[in-house]
């Protein structure tokens, strides 16, 4: 298989590790380091996703942006916890790098899918500690019903008696072209980029970095109307970025219009990026970054 094109990173990425509610987190810093002057820029990634793939909006940002991108529990390079994944361990970990980092001083929070809905609703409960939001595709799940409860739960508890599968390739090429095929906006050094990032040297083939386990059904029924209750406690002006060629927005349904979004969010403004799908802040990252840099410097 043919090599990769490779990205070249225009602004260099420092990595560090902070213990957060007794888990090593990986930290993907950009820019200077943070001061009274110079608050953080918090970088809150997606599902299966890591920090390190928000290379390509930072390196479209005009300025130099004190940056923090988390990979979340059991993602990228942080560490897995034993006993499973659970929704709300989400909200305590952003509560906690929040006061190791920004002790004090509202956080302005930028989130991609379920970044954006962990930080939208974190910034509901504690309307205090944000600043500020861009959301980017963080629109929630489609609403679900009690009817799924029973299934839903045997088929967690079938899983938890299983092992969990580890999924790996042949190399970074071949994961490259899975990538590709699944996101076919990304460029070849896109795609090549976000493979490296999401992958590790295993017993000379690459694996997948994260926990499998993030795959098994959630034991615990999505409910919506918790999330709009969060939603419209929010505080904070919230950017929300949409990609015109979503690939969740329309299952949503009556949900997933704009009437429906500022229904639940008191201070949003939303955008839609022509072009893009889901993974917009790579798919169009010169796009994306002019507007959550105008919205931050606003803010």
């Amino acid at each position: 298989m043919k090599r990769v094109a490779a990205y070249r990173a225009l602004r260099v990425p420092r990595h560090e590790t902070l213990r957060v509610r007794g888990l090593d987190i990986h930290l993907t810093r950009w820019g200077p380091e943070p001061s009274g002057s110079e608050l953080p820029v918090f970088l809150l990634h997606g599902w299966q996703d890591t920090g390190a793939t928000f290379q390509f909006m930072v390196d479209a940002f005009e300025r130099d942006w004190p940056l923090v991108a988390l990979d979340w529990r059991g993602f990228g390079q942080s560490e897995w916890p034993q006993e499973g994944y659970w929704f709300p361990d989400y909200f305590a970990d952003l509560d906690a790098l929040l006061d190791a980092l920004s002790p004090g001083v509202p956080a302005r929070i930028v989130g991609h899918s379920m970044g954006g809905n962990v930080a939208s609703q974190y910034a509901g409960v504690r309307p205090e500690r944000v600043r500020c939001i861009a959301s980017l595709e963080g629109f929630g799940l489609p609403r679900s019903s009690p009817e799924s409860a029973p299934a839903q739960l045997r088929s967690w508890l079938d899983q938890v008696k299983s092992r969990p599968a580890m999924k790996d390739y042949d190399s970074v090429e071949q994961l490259a072209s899975v990538i590709r095929f699944r996101y076919p906006r990304f460029t070849e050094a896109q795609a090549g980029f976000v493979a490296g990032a999401w992958s590790q040297p295993h017993a000379g083939r690459v694996r997948l970095l994260g926990d499998s386990r993030h795959r098994w059904v959630n034991p615990v029924r999505y409910k919506r109307e918790d999330a709009e209750a969060c939603w419209r406690a929010v505080k904070a002006p919230i950017l929300m970025l949409l990609g015109d060629e979503s690939e969740y927005l329309p299952r949503l349904g009556a949900d997933g219009n704009e009437a429906a979004f500022r229904n639940s969010f008191p201070h949003i403004e939303i955008a839609r990026i022509a072009g893009a799908g889901h993974m917009l802040h790579i798919e169009k990252a010169d796009r994306v970054a002019a507007l959550v840099e105008n919205f931050l410097s606003a803010h």
